[in-house]
């Protein structure tokens, strides 16, 4: 795929539009956005991300269009994964509903950049070192099975609690925090001290945490492309609507019963492509004595595309039928 750099500089322009749109019409102005503006601003997203991809499609192929749009369909199932995090974070730091906004998309920026870095890293790893798909198809048989064995166990009070990363603790120790929230300010300075809100805290702990969500994602992604271009744009609409998302979802998130079902087939099967991927290009001496292994045929990205999206249909029509049954069953027993 040949992209030009006008290319990067349009993708470039519409995501600072995005933001520039997002921070003059819903951060600057505190509020706490409605379920209507919420689902409106989400389908804006949805669309935009839609329309980037009909434009790859007809510039460069309906290979790199498939591509394109399977990757952000993973990405934007596992960012809903990540809302949960948000949420327990943004309750943990009593954030008021009014500067939620503001903490989202700080967060979601620098999650933005540390993604660009991770994404970066990975393509340059893919370029010179086959034998990493092999380490990333296990990591995600591994947060697989996680994911599965999240959604059999019932989560204690203990693991619904927030829990501090090192940065965080180290940062909170290191520099004085305000007692409370100062309005929407980042920083105060009173009495001839400088110091930290803890909205600030919880902006740098949602802009951290995604570090950890992207070491799923980003080798997720690069087994359905192995264009940089392609895997940064999906990322970036994907993470640009979460904002959106959480206000429109939350809530409704606990409704999601089979959600780590769902994802836990989808990073399996990503899994065991990139295994798969690996064998075909294999160059380890002590796999198939360092010769290519074409055993297993790899599959299409149609094949792909067709069962992610299989997947999260099945995984969200289940647990709505889920939670109506439940709720029938709560109103019969009542």
């Amino acid at each position: 795929m040949d992209v030009h750099a006008l290319g990067w500089i349009a993708l470039a322009a519409i995501i600072l539009t995005m933001i520039t749109i997002d921070i003059v019409g819903h951060v600057r102005t505190p509020h706490e956005p409605t379920l209507k503006e919420a689902a409106w601003w989400s389908v804006a997203y949805i669309a935009m991300a839609v329309v980037f991809g009909v434009i790859v499609w007809q510039v460069w192929g309906h290979v790199y269009g498939q591509e394109y749009f399977a990757g952000y369909i993973t990405e934007k199932a596992l960012s809903v994964d990540n809302l949960f995090v948000f949420v327990i974070m943004i309750s943990a730091f009593r954030v008021p509903r009014k500067y939620q906004q503001e903490v989202l998309l700080a967060g979601i920026i620098i999650a933005l950049v540390l993604r660009l870095v991770f994404i970066l890293a990975g393509a340059a790893l893919i370029e010179n070192f086959s034998w990493v798909f092999y380490f990333f198809g296990a990591w995600l048989l591994w947060t697989a099975f996680s994911q599965a064995r999240e959604g059999v166990e019932e989560p204690s009070d203990h693991e619904l609690e927030y829990e501090p990363s090192r940065f965080v603790r180290f940062i909170s120790r290191v520099v004085p925090i305000t007692d409370g929230f100062v309005g929407g300010k980042l920083i105060h300075r009173h009495a001839g001290r400088t110091m930290m809100t803890p909205m600030l805290l919880c902006i740098i702990a949602i802009g951290t945490a995604d570090v950890m969500f992207a070491v799923d994602s980003i080798p997720a992604i690069y087994s359905l492309t192995r264009e940089p271009y392609l895997v940064f744009a999906a990322n970036a609409f994907s993470l640009l609507g979460l904002r959106q998302l959480y206000f429109l979802i939350d809530g409704l998130l606990d409704r999601l019963i089979y959600l780590h079902y769902g994802l836990a087939a989808i990073l399996g099967f990503i899994g065991l492509k990139l295994i798969n991927h690996a064998l075909h290009e294999n160059e380890v001496p002590f796999i198939n004595g360092g010769e290519h292994w074409d055993l297993i045929p790899e599959p299409s990205i149609q094949v792909s595309l067709g069962f992610i999206v299989v997947t999260i249909v099945i995984t969200v029509v289940a647990s709505v039928l889920k939670s109506r049954s439940d709720a029938r069953e709560e109103e019969n027993a009542a």
